[in-house]
């Protein structure tokens, strides 16, 4: 537990040191935000502070910070260092950028950020790229909220059979998305999230608790791990992508720029941003310890369910039932696991809201009547309807999903990265805080491209291929570098 309450501290300590200091780094001003400039009573008005941080927590939660941290937590204590060092230096200074970065250009969406600093070329690969994306969110954060909620029906409900069937909450839940997508952002998502964001937020705080009460037997970070494997995955580079939104998550620039079209004063974005991030790394932590103490403590009910750590990533909605039910009994475990539902329905919801967006910006289609947004909601839906449906006929299907997900989402944080860093430079700021996790994540998202997803090789190519990447990509900045110090 030293650990743990180390990583925890240290959370809160970034969030005001780093934070701060990664604040003046951009320099936030008075100038009128796209909320004011460009309001138009559907994306673009003004909201409360409160209710923006609430919206940025939940649309960048989802099930990653929750189903992430279990799976991370076959890698042991090593993940406290990837989500405390990652989430401060990394994930909250990537939040924190993209979405200023929105604020101080109109509000724009996160494929024009990267194409304004990287080029027009890798802006339309980008757009494709963000799409494709957040289609696989949409149909990943359906799946496994429906999954979490037939297994409570059946529990707590076995004499309503209609509620135990994973079908029926699938088609309400996509029901939700296809609304909360077309609607103004304060018709429904600015009335119902922070009604989401409270059972979130309790439950993370009643396992927190629990977690003090218990003083369960948990692996320091100087311990070494037990003899027997808990996961057949080498820690570099599955590690940094298993646990990737309570890292750091490319996902999360999709959505920042939802909250920019929002904020009334450029100076709420470190709290927006920054803190939304901070917050959603907490959680990570929490769920990795709980997780870890299932792993270790074998008398532990739901040991069984992760023993070995095989098929984890199909059995984490049963892990959480399995903890919450342990843990925080009847009333506790509703409400902890209706957070755990609503943290992916409604980062599902903005992430389509947030394609939508993305295809009207390109293909310059303004979005005031409900009629053309169906132009793109219906094709946009559609697809997405026809990878669920693949989704849920192959066995395997939502563990590839989540597979190419996690690479997906940590590559368009590499891409996020770059461009921030390419602003700063433009503009003669301390840019190594940006190109030290653009290079180490470059170097993570190829490393595990080649070897884990193309080809299947061994330790030894990991670290072979991470050198190449390494190399690779610090000489292309370098040219850059130079040419640009030239113009």
């Amino acid at each position: 537990m030293i650990t743990f309450a180390v990583s925890l501290v240290a959370l809160v300590l970034g969030y005001f040191l780093y934070g701060r200091f990664v604040e003046r780094v951009f320099g936030p001003d008075d100038r009128p935000t796209p909320a004011v400039a460009k309001a138009d009573g559907v994306d673009f008005m003004v909201l409360p502070g409160w209710k923006i941080f609430m919206i940025q927590f939940l649309n960048i939660a989802g099930t990653g910070p929750i189903f992430g941290a279990i799976m991370g937590a076959q890698f042991g204590p090593a993940a406290y260092l990837w989500i405390v060092l990652g989430c401060i230096f990394a994930g909250a200074t990537h939040d924190y950028m993209s979405g200023m970065l929105s604020v101080r250009n109109g509000g724009i969406n996160q494929p024009e950020i990267i194409g304004r600093f990287l080029g027009k070329t890798t802006k339309q690969v980008m757009l494709v790229f963000s799409v494709f994306l957040l289609m696989m969110v949409g149909a990943v954060f359906v799946y496994s909220p429906a999954t979490l909620m037939q297994g409570l029906c059946v529990e707590h409900a076995p004499s309503m059979e209609v509620l135990g069937d994973s079908t029926f909450w699938i088609i309400v839940i996509f029901a939700y998305y296809l609304i909360a997508t077309m609607m103004p952002i304060d018709k429904i998502i600015g009335k119902v999230y922070p009604l989401f964001a409270f059972s979130l937020l309790f439950m993370a705080g009643a396992l927190l608790v629990m977690l003090f009460v218990k003083q369960p037997a948990i692996p320091e970070l100087w311990e070494s791990l037990p003899t027997k494997a808990l996961t057949a995955d080498s820690i570099f580079p599955c590690l940094f992508i298993t646990i990737a939104c309570g890292a750091i998550s490319g996902f999360h620039a999709t959505q920042s720029p939802l909250m920019a079209r929002c904020m009334k004063s450029e100076k709420q974005g470190r709290p927006i941003f920054y803190g939304a991030m901070i917050t959603e790394g907490i959680v990570a932590l929490i769920w990795a310890t709980v997780a870890m103490y299932f792993f270790y403590d074998q008398p532990t009910p739901g040991y069984q369910l992760i023993e070995g750590g095989e098929g984890i990533i199909n059995k984490a909605p049963s892990i959480v039932s399995a903890i919450c039910d342990s843990w925080l009994g009847l009333f506790g475990s509703i409400l902890a696991i209706l957070g755990v539902v609503a943290a992916p329905i409604t980062s599902g919801d903005t992430a389509l809201r947030s394609a939508r967006l993305i295809i009207a910006d390109f293909v310059h289609l303004e979005q005031r009547t409900i009629r053309k947004r169906l132009y793109i909601c219906i094709p946009l839906f559609a697809a997405v309807i026809a990878l669920l449906i693949w989704q849920i006929s192959d066995a395997e299907g939502f563990k590839k999903i989540w597979s190419w997900f996690g690479w997906s989402n940590q590559t368009l944080s590499v891409f996020m990265l770059w461009a921030i860093t390419v602003y700063l430079v433009q503009q003669k700021k301390p840019f190594v805080i940006t190109l030290i996790p653009a290079l180490f994540m470059t170097v993570v998202c190829s490393t595990y491209l080649i070897t884990q997803q193309l080809f299947h090789l061994d330790d030894m190519w990991s670290w072979i291929i991470a050198g190449i990447a390494f190399v690779i990509a610090a000489l292309w900045f370098c040219l850059w570098y130079r040419n640009n110090k030239k113009q």
